[in-house]
């Protein structure tokens, strides 16, 4: 597997678990990840030739299952991007395909074109930047959004359940987390519709600390 180098960022990457990912994250769901995954894939609405953008995308396996939904020969394409250089290496060995891409790329620093995607999609991601990196990458996703594109984010948010509490308030501090900090006390909505976006929906919530939100590109 060629090695592909990790992109520098203040945010906290996950190359050390790249290997072991796919294996941890649907337990991290309880079991949810099918339900979860469909649920993101139905709030983009596909169509054959929309081009999505993943946003930390990890192992790809979101992003892959964006990109079985679109036509290569439309010009449909999904890209995920992730800073860490692990997590792209496996990406591209398990989950590249006709209509599905991997690059190293830091999410507060894109390097595709202005309007380029119809879609960007975000899945537990912005709980591992710092407030300054969420605000630019999520600039940068307006930026490079066509005008009435979606966005839909799906991260932890401030708890509405006590078990969500314990989970969220705990991982906060054994993580050495602040950026989670952050996330619960609610700052997303507001950066959101700071960053060029109509004020966001929440449109599902899972394990009581977990909210999806669903905007559009002003």
């Amino acid at each position: 597997m060629m090695k592909i180098d990790s992109i520098p960022t203040r945010g906290r990457t996950l190359d050390h678990a790249a290997f072991i990912y796919d294996f941890c994250e649907p337990i991290l769901l309880l079991g949810k990840q099918a339900e979860y995954d469909l649920k993101i894939l139905g709030l983009l609405e596909l169509k054959p030739a929309d081009k999505v953008l993943d946003l930390g995308c990890g192992t790809g396996v979101l992003c892959r299952m964006i990109g079985d939904r679109l036509s290569s020969s439309a010009g449909g394409l999904a890209v995920g991007i992730d800073a860490a250089g692990k997590m792209i290496q496996v990406a591209r060995k398990k989950r590249e395909s006709p209509t599905c891409r991997f690059e190293a790329m830091a999410a507060e620093k894109l390097t595709f074109s202005d309007q380029y995607f119809d879609a960007v999609v975000s899945s537990l991601f912005f709980h591992h930047v710092q407030i300054d990196l969420k605000s630019r990458a999520l600039s940068e996703a307006c930026r490079v959004l066509k005008p009435g594109g979606k966005l839909v984010i799906a991260d932890m948010h401030i708890p509405t359940t006590w078990m969500g509490a314990l989970v969220s308030h705990v991982s906060r501090w054994f993580f050495v987390q602040p950026q989670i900090g952050e996330n619960i006390r609610g700052v997303l909505p507001g950066l959101i519709e700071s960053a060029g976006f109509a004020s966001p929906q929440i449109v599902a919530r899972y394990f009581g600390y977990i909210a999806v939100f669903l905007a559009t590109k002003k």
